[in-house]
């Protein structure tokens, strides 16, 4: 599994431009690096000064370095089918939305009663508050379970919309009932006249989701797997949305490990500047007083707009120092200097001239998750039903293939010489 790095602050100060340096210094030092954007306003593609889309995009320029804007209109079917139909017979022609001729078997009164409900709740309602994110964090799990990747860096929506997520599991319990009366306007006269057979399998659907909402938040809590860094800038109101948001991230149990502030006045002999350079140390200082066990560090205005590889690799030296390549070894490998991660690389590679030798690092997963199987000579790895191609030297078949979970390593040894 990938390390996941998170960046999150209110709009505007400079996550974008962070997560982007990180993802381009990480690359350059040998690791793959995907990088991650939910944000509808393409702002990542900006910053890099390439176009990316909404699968994995090498990025030019930078080996090893892909990019992903997640598609900010996915469907509400993809996740939740039967939601997404509901919400379909809501908007659809006639009002009475997915009960064809069976509206001639109510009387007027019944038709009108139906359509006074329905007024009740307007469509937009039906759609469950952190949706959009659970959207984005289900998609951005596939890739943080996929060993081929060494780093995920995922540039969040603002910290609201993480924490909205977060409280998603609690708020679906709370609207269950809500959602199953919604299906019976909807959907309407079928679970009204024939039981509750679609209203059991829309409460089996949302259970379902819930607890791979759950899993989510309990990656993201994994401190072996996840980092928060907190983006803001040294005035009064981004500090205080800094402290709010670090408070609720610790009360999910998100490991928050550092904090940048952007865009430190530089020192200059100059009155009005040196006042508000004073200010902003004062904020900084206050932040470090306030956020403990979370290292605080800044980054001072730059003279030009931080766009394009060439500037992101200028910002990334400043955060991390110089590219150092990494070892090829699981790790963990402690790298920074003003933002400091210990990361892993998600899978390696030793050989000699019997077999190959693959290590994949899947920390907290039990033996009863993973699964291994070949396909034409393709070895698949399945965690938690999702399966992901590992790449060998030569075709194989997975009864050849010695397979070992040790700790959070699973070991694989491919023979080279198959029969």
């Amino acid at each position: 599994m990938a390390r996941l790095l998170l960046f999150g602050g209110k709009g505007g100060v400079g996550k974008t431009t962070t997560s982007a340096a990180t993802a381009v210094w990480l690359a350059d030092s040998g690791l793959r690096v995907l990088l991650v954007s939910s944000d509808p306003a393409h702002s990542t593609s900006d910053s890099l000064g390439v176009e990316i889309g909404t699968i994995p995009t090498p990025i030019e320029g930078v080996d090893g370095l892909f990019g992903l804007e997640m598609d900010p209109e996915s469907k509400l079917s993809s996740l939740l089918p039967k939601l997404g139909k509901m919400v379909d017979g809501m908007n659809s022609k006639g009002g009475l939305g997915g009960i064809g001729g069976l509206s001639m078997m109510l009387d007027s009164n019944a038709k009108e009663e139906i359509e006074d409900m329905k007024s009740e709740i307007q469509t937009s309602e039906m759609i469950l508050p952190g949706l959009d994110e659970a959207l984005a964090f289900d998609e951005l799990l596939r890739h943080v379970e996929d060993p081929n990747w060494d780093v995920i860096v995922f540039d969040t929506a603002p910290t609201g919309h993480t924490l909205r997520f977060l409280s998603l599991p609690e708020i679906i319990e709370a609207w269950s009932g809500r959602l199953i009366r919604m299906m019976r306007i909807s959907g309407g006269i079928r679970s009204m006249l024939f039981g509750s057979k679609e209203s059991n399998e829309m409460k089996e659907e949302l259970e379902r989701f819930r607890r791979r909402v759950l899993h989510v938040r309990r990656v993201l809590s994994d401190e072996q797997l996840t980092s928060f860094t907190l983006v803001t800038i040294p005035e009064r109101m981004g500090v205080n949305e800094t402290l709010r948001a670090h408070q609720s991230l610790i009360e999910f149990n998100l490991p928050v490990h550092n904090c940048l502030v952007n865009r430190l006045t530089p020192e200059f002999d100059h009155p009005f500047l040196k006042n508000r350079r004073d200010s902003e140390l004062s904020r900084i200082s206050e932040l470090s007083d306030k956020l403990s066990g979370v290292q605080v560090s800044n980054l001072e205005l730059m003279e030009q707009e931080v766009v394009g590889i060439d500037n992101l690799r200028h910002v990334g030296k400043k955060l991390y120092g110089n590219t150092t390549e990494i070892e090829q070894s699981l790790g963990p490998h402690r790298i920074g200097e003003l933002l400091v991660h210990e990361i892993h690389r998600g899978m390696v590679r030793e050989s000699n001239d019997e077999f190959e030798r693959i290590f994949l690092h899947f920390p907290g997963i039990k033996r009863d998750e993973l699964s291994l199987r070949s396909s034409e000579g393709v070895l698949l790895i399945g965690l938690n039903g999702r399966e992901r191609e590992i790449k060998t030297s030569v075709p194989v078949k997975a009864s050849q293939v010695d397979a070992k979970l040790e700790g959070d390593v699973l070991r694989l040894d491919v023979p080279l010489n198959q029969i």
